[in-house]
């Protein structure tokens, strides 16, 4: 037969694919007998990992240029939720955007045992592939930021279905008039937002009322994009605003010209920044990054590699819309339609 997966395994022994990958990491509590018959099987079909696994260290790292916290804090505990139940400990890597001292980082915990990465980042583009002489083959997953290499695996936010979602509400609303408010596109998630806004008006028989407004990824451009659609006359009753900030900055624009927030316009934001949308007023319907989920999903991917069953490509993890006050009265926070799509 061709390559023997965990699913090969399972499937000879008659047990799920948990067990399998328990019995092969001498993790979680199964029989004895059970360990020892899936062991067997394994070894009977050839696979690979039965004598190498037990020189793992049990330690796995994760490689961020976020020491804020406000993106690798969250994946970081997804993770560790599922590496811990394989007894597995993650170690904090920061690269402070410093190829040379990434590089020596790796290197020094490679040297010592390390048997995974996951790569995270503060910048949703994708980036350039680890170099495996760095790596010595260690298995990496890239979460949040995906990776160039499509032969690798990225674990990241659903943007695009973020974007087609954020419209979908507005419209739901009985919005029709909708603008538009983002970053310059040339930003991954940017441009998957707003191809995901975009399809979601064009399967309504709508268009933005205006052409998209390019910008920056802060509060005074928000202000400012906000202040030309009003200056130049454009009616709108529903705005989609790439990022939380845009959108904060677009609602304190609009309620100085005496328009009320969500009658007269809509507002949905993007990344569901607590210190941002819970301080508005009123609070702003936001997108979730779901960075929690995403941690999780990374380290299964990592587990599944270090079992000799790799993925690849990119998975993408569905974004949770949270309800607030800019687009539903009373909205208190209400998650609407989370999970991997």
């Amino acid at each position: 037969m061709g390559k023997v997966t965990l699913d090969d395994i399972a499937r000879v022994a008659n047990v799920s694919r948990s067990t399998v990958s328990k019995a092969l990491r001498d993790t979680g509590r199964l029989a004895p007998d059970t360990r020892r018959l899936v062991r067997d099987v394994a070894r009977d079909l050839g696979y690979g990992l039965v004598q190498g696994e037990r020189s793992r260290s049990g330690i796995i790292g994760l490689l961020t240029s976020d020491l804020r916290g406000r993106f690798s804090l969250p994946l970081l505990d997804g993770a560790e939720q599922v590496l811990g139940e394989s007894q597995c400990s993650v170690s904090l890597i920061y690269n402070r955007d410093d190829a040379r001292l990434e590089r020596r980082h790796i290197d020094r915990l490679a040297a010592h045992g390390l048997d995974g990465l996951i790569v995270t980042s503060t910048d949703t583009d994708p980036r350039p592939a680890l170099d495996r002489r760095l790596t010595g083959g260690l298995p990496v997953v890239y979460a949040y930021a995906g990776c160039t290499d499509p032969h690798e695996c990225s674990v990241t936010c659903d943007n695009e279905r973020a974007g087609y979602d954020a419209v979908s509400h507005l419209l739901g609303l009985g919005r029709r008039r909708i603008a538009i408010i983002g970053p310059e596109d040339h930003w991954d998630a940017a441009a998957k937002r707003m191809r995901g806004a975009l399809r979601a008006l064009d399967e309504a028989g709508l268009k933005p009322v205006e052409p998209i407004q390019y910008g920056d990824w802060n509060q005074p451009w928000g202000y400012e994009a906000a202040g030309r659609l009003l200056d130049r006359g454009v009616r709108f009753d529903g705005l989609y605003c790439l990022d939380d900030l845009i959108a904060r900055g677009a609602i304190e624009r609009m309620q100085a010209s005496g328009a009320r927030i969500p009658d007269d316009v809509a507002v949905v934001g993007h990344d569901d920044w607590d210190v941002v949308v819970n301080a508005a007023h009123p609070t702003i319907t936001s997108f979730s990054n779901n960075t929690f989920e995403i941690g999780r999903v990374a380290a299964r991917c990592l587990l599944d590699a270090l079992d000799g069953s790799p993925r690849r490509g990119e998975i993408s993890v569905r974004c949770p819309l949270v309800i607030r006050e800019s687009t539903v009265y009373g909205g208190s926070g209400e998650t609407d339609d989370g999970g991997r799509a």
